[in-house]
């Protein structure tokens, strides 16, 4: 600005000159005084620190989310000019005094998972506007979305019941289960376990004493392993686009959702959950069980975004033996689809979860709607091996609750079967 005041007075004063004309000159004097008041007045460089901080309006999940950005500025700057963006999207510019000033945001996430949720560029102001500094460097602050949680009710079971703990019948006689058997008391067994009526029923010889054993309640080995290579919303014509308000909801958000509800179904169940995000990089975290266990487990999952490097490669966690691994994925290119068919052929119970959003094919061309078609076909076919090898398919969006019911009545059955 100082500089357009020079040369504006110049040009104004070389006008007058020119023709003739004092009011010209007149005109560019002040002109030039302020320019060189402002210039002898150039202002030294100045620190100022900008801080963002953010927290769950009435800590709640996926409610409100308020932001505020601390500014610490010197008293002789004129104001300090803010350029705030949410949700990746410029909001706005604020001017903010000299001094220790606060500015409130407020963000209601659209998606879960990990989210810039608010990012501030400034740059100083001084002399009337007359000195504008750079602009800053960018300062921002990330934040995990946590997925809602849902109450599933019923979930399979893994093939072998191995734990101590638990409450679920296990095959070894203990504590707590179904009725066992009866057989002859041996050192060792419990007093209290003694059933007198069967003994005076059943015993061959005075003295023979029967006790009554129960199965023990033991633990389920749950392993869930979410597919982060694909992000794809329920609005078709938005793929790859990337933007996220015309997405809708993606199956990352259906992924993220079941991985929570399922692990919280099973920790509740007391049993142990692993979890593993099948990514290049993704995060892992090995069984474990209880209330911290699931904060964890909610942090991990929370944090867990699309693949950082855009490779198509899946990794394959290590799993425990005697497991039930639930796939969570959109099974479009069918590599989660054969890391299920192994894990199924090595023994575990495998169950496989359809994030893939309700679709909204609106707005596509004739040759899109052809593609579309091709893949959802394409899905279909992989979907169908999928439950010929063994594997039960449950679609989260639409019959979670059921879809999981029901697999389970089906292992139960097959159990029984198996005896």
């Amino acid at each position: 600005m100082v500089a357009v005041g020079i040369i504006g007075s110049a040009l104004v004063a070389v006008v007058g000159l020119a023709m003739s004309r004092a009011d010209l000159v007149a005109i560019g004097l002040p002109l030039a005084l302020a320019s060189t008041w402002a210039l002898l007045r150039r202002p030294t460089s100045a620190s100022v620190s900008v801080a963002l901080r953010a927290r769950t309006a009435d800590g709640e999940t996926g409610a409100e989310v308020c932001g505020a950005v601390d500014v610490q500025a010197p008293a002789d700057l004129d104001w300090i000019q803010l350029a705030v963006d949410q949700g990746g999207r410029r909001a706005g510019l604020v001017d903010v005094p000299p001094g220790r000033g606060v500015v409130t945001t407020s963000t209601r996430p659209l998606h879960s998972g990990p989210v810039e949720l608010l990012a501030v560029t400034g740059r100083s102001i001084s002399v009337d506007g007359a000195w504008a500094s750079g602009v800053g460097e960018r300062v921002s602050l990330d934040w995990r979305v946590p997925p809602r949680r849902h109450d599933v009710g019923r979930l399979p079971l893994a093939p072998r019941l191995l734990g101590l703990h638990g409450g679920h019948p296990g095959a070894r006689s203990g504590e707590g289960g179904d009725f066992r058997d009866i057989r002859a008391f041996a050192p060792g067994d419990e007093l209290r376990r003694i059933d007198w009526r069967a003994t005076a029923r059943a015993a061959r010889r005075p003295g023979d004493l029967l006790v009554r054993r129960t199965d023990a309640l033991s633990d389920s080995s749950v392993v869930v392993a979410l597919d982060t290579v694909d992000d794809l919303g329920s609005s078709v014509a938005a793929w790859g686009s990337g933007d996220p308000e015309r997405s809708g909801v993606t199956s990352l958000d259906l992924g993220r959702e079941a991985a929570l509800s399922i692990a919280a179904t099973a920790i509740a169940a007391g049993d142990r959950v692993a979890y593993h995000a099948l990514a290049s990089g993704g995060q892992g975290l090995r069984s474990g069980s209880g209330p911290r266990h699931l904060a964890r487990l909610s942090g991990a999952i929370s944090a867990t975004g699309t693949g950082a490097d855009g490779t198509r490669y899946r990794r394959s966690p290590v799993v425990p033996v005697g497991s039930i691994v639930f796939v969570l994925s959109t099974f479009f290119d069918g590599i989660a689809a054969q890391l299920a068919s192994r894990w199924r052929a090595s023994g575990h119970a495998v169950v496989a979860v359809d994030t893939l959003p309700e679709l909204d094919a609106v707005r596509l061309t004739p040759e899109q709607t052809v593609a579309m078609r091709t893949l959802l076909a394409e899905r279909t076919e992989v979907l169908a091996e999928l439950q010929h090898a063994g594997i039960e398919v449950v679609r989260w969006a639409t019959d979670r609750d059921t879809g999981m019911r029901l697999a389970a009545l089906r292992q139960q059955r097959a159990r029984a079967g198996r005896r």
